[in-house]
């Protein structure tokens, strides 16, 4: 008998220790019946394998929370400018804007840093321009707004039509519909690589960057387009039209060539009446008739798309009972973000083009702009603006082209 109790504690020990480490303290418990180990074993191998673990833990620890900190000072951007601000009207000169369209687009603009230019597409009338000194200013990087430009530039150079699909990956492809609707950056690359600088820059300029938009509109800037492609550790002409990284546009020439899309290709000078008096003496200006007409339905769809499904979705928050094409931008530039977004109504009566521009910090983007773009059509439809139409100054000579400079 006692032979073979020798023998099973024999096996038992010997079972034991084959048992891996996290299952010590589970062993130890187990051999504090048998007399062949000591109290003092036990305790010993039970605190160096809480130690082992502890230490485990804190290193796993400190190796996570090193790399969130990391990841969060690499990623996390820091704003400069505030999002909002009072007072942005203050010295505008208002007396030939159309008080209906004026009123609008004060109070959806509300006390929001930034300004919003509402014009008239068959004509180049501005019937109102809130901000008129940011609106009137340099201007700033276009974010995705740029895509519209490249679109038309690919569109007319064969690249691509409206369901030529771009591979993006192995398995992702996507057609300009979509691209234009969900503003996907990747696509827009590929289409700048494709074109090169000089085309791209072709047609940029012909449909107005880098100009002046307005026609003897006091203290109006031209914006800028560089003359070379930016270095392509910065990306390059594919972050040129993806992002418009390198270009500052102002909400003026974005205006006026949404404005030229919504008309089927004229693009007019802007001009803002300062009194009754101008605007009963109105007479359009065209800068030049732009080879687009056969493109415009070829991007129309993912100008709706954007508003109905897409990057611009806020602005049916408040407003659906017209159509409205559109394309939203956001991006940041030196501690400031920009939000963008240009539209125009879709209607027989009350045409319009509605550009809002923004800037500031987080709060500041493209949907935001879309929604305030939302409140504004909303208010003039509540003021039947889309029955009656803008205040059209009588007797309105048929518009030759101009080719005086501004």
């Amino acid at each position: 008998m006692f032979k073979r109790l020798s023998l099973f504690r024999l096996i038992l020990v010997a079972f034991l220790a084959c048992l891996p480490l996290a299952s010590l303290s589970w062993g130890a418990h187990i051999t504090t019946h048998s007399p062949s180990k000591s109290k003092s074993q036990k305790i010993s191998e039970t605190q160096r394998t809480r130690r082992r673990l502890h230490h485990s833990a804190r290193s796993h620890s400190v190796v996570v929370t090193a790399a969130s900190i990391h990841h969060r000072r690499r990623y996390r951007e820091r704003f400069r400018m505030s999002s909002f601000a009072e007072d942005v009207a203050a010295g505008d000169m208002t007396g030939g804007e159309d008080p209906v369209v004026r009123q609008a687009a004060v109070e959806a603009l509300g006390n929001m840093n930034g300004t919003v230019v509402a014009i008239e597409p068959t004509s180049g009338r501005i019937l109102a321009m809130v901000n008129q000194k940011l609106a009137l200013s340099s201007g700033a990087q276009p974010c995705s707004t740029i895509k519209l430009a490249v679109a038309l530039a690919a569109l007319n150079e064969g690249l691509i039509s409206r369901d030529t699909e771009v591979a993006l990956g192995r398995r992702h492809r996507i057609n300009l519909t979509e691209a234009l609707a969900h503003s996907n950056n990747g696509y827009f690359e590929a289409l700048g690589r494709e074109l090169g600088f000089d085309k791209v820059a072709y047609y940029a300029r012909e449909y107005g960057l880098g100009e002046l938009a307005g026609y003897d509109i006091p203290d109006e800037q031209a914006g800028s387009y560089p003359d070379e492609a930016i270095p392509s550790k910065l990306g390059g002409v594919g972050k040129m039209c993806s992002y418009g990284e390198g270009i500052s546009m102002t909400p003026l020439q974005l205006g006026g060539l949404v404005a030229a899309i919504a008309n089927g290709g004229t693009l007019y000078y802007l001009q803002h009446p300062t009194n009754p008096e101008e605007v009963a003496n109105f007479q359009p200006r065209v800068k030049r008739q732009l080879d687009i007409a056969p493109l415009i339905s070829e991007i129309s769809d993912g100008m709706a798309g954007a508003v109905e499904y897409g990057t611009a979705r806020s602005l049916r928050l408040n407003f659906n009972e017209e159509e409205i094409m559109g394309k939203t931008g956001t991006c940041s530039h030196e501690g400031t973000r920009f939000g963008w977004f240009a539209s125009y109504a879709n209607s027989n009566v009350g045409r319009i083009v509605v550009v809002v521009f923004l800037q500031g910090g987080r709060p500041t983007f493209g949907p935001k702009a879309a929604e305030i773009a939302g409140r504004m059509y909303r208010d003039m439809y509540d003021h039947n603006f889309f029955i009656s139409g803008p205040a059209v100054p009588a007797d309105q000579a048929t518009a030759k082209p101009d080719n005086a400079n501004p």
